[in-house]
């Protein structure tokens, strides 16, 4: 009986072990190729490989043939804002992501905003922006992603892009 029970419990002991535990802070979907303008976010992730690229690589068609997603770090939203992208952002096929940026989509999106020129319109993390054209008319996408507990921390950050790389497979494939 004693020897039953020990094989019993060491059965049960292998199968918890070899039962693979996922991480809800890793994103575990189809593996992304994403664009950064800016340094490369510092996340744990095995099935995303960031590829550094500029604004002048927005004019590319090749960009959106190579990349599944954009994300413009915050130390180029102001760069971001300026007239000439706003066609860039809407005729790309893949989603864009402005991270930290405290004003949504909208100086990037609309000419004549700049990004110090309107108030804070939320309380976010990052906003995503996608512009498509059906049936002849434009329909615009967009997704804003708040901090938990609004705290900025590693796990909360992870998080984020977790969710933002969830969103660019669901748009992308």
């Amino acid at each position: 009986m004693v020897k039953k029970f020990s094989l019993l419990i060491g059965i049960i002991v292998l199968l918890v072990s070899c039962n693979e535990v996922k991480d809800p802070l890793i994103y575990n979907g189809k593996e992304l190729t994403v664009g950064v303008i800016g340094s490369s976010p510092e996340i744990n992730d095995e099935k995303i490989k960031f590829k550094e690229i500029t604004f002048n690589n927005l004019k590319s068609d090749i960009i959106t043939k190579n990349l599944d997603g954009i994300i413009i770090m915050k130390e180029y939203l102001k760069e971001a804002d300026d007239d000439q992208y706003v066609e860039d952002y809407r005729a790309l096929s893949i989603p864009i992501f402005f991270m930290q940026s405290t004003k949504a989509h909208i100086p990037f999106t609309n000419k004549g905003v700049t990004y110090d020129s309107i108030p804070d319109v939320q309380e976010s993390y990052a906003t995503g922006y996608l512009c498509t054209k059906e049936e002849g008319q434009f329909k615009e996408q967009t997704w804003r992603y708040q901090l938990k507990d609004n705290k900025e921390n590693k796990d909360n950050i992870q998080d984020i892009y977790t969710r933002i790389f969830k969103t660019i497979e669901l748009v992308t494939y």
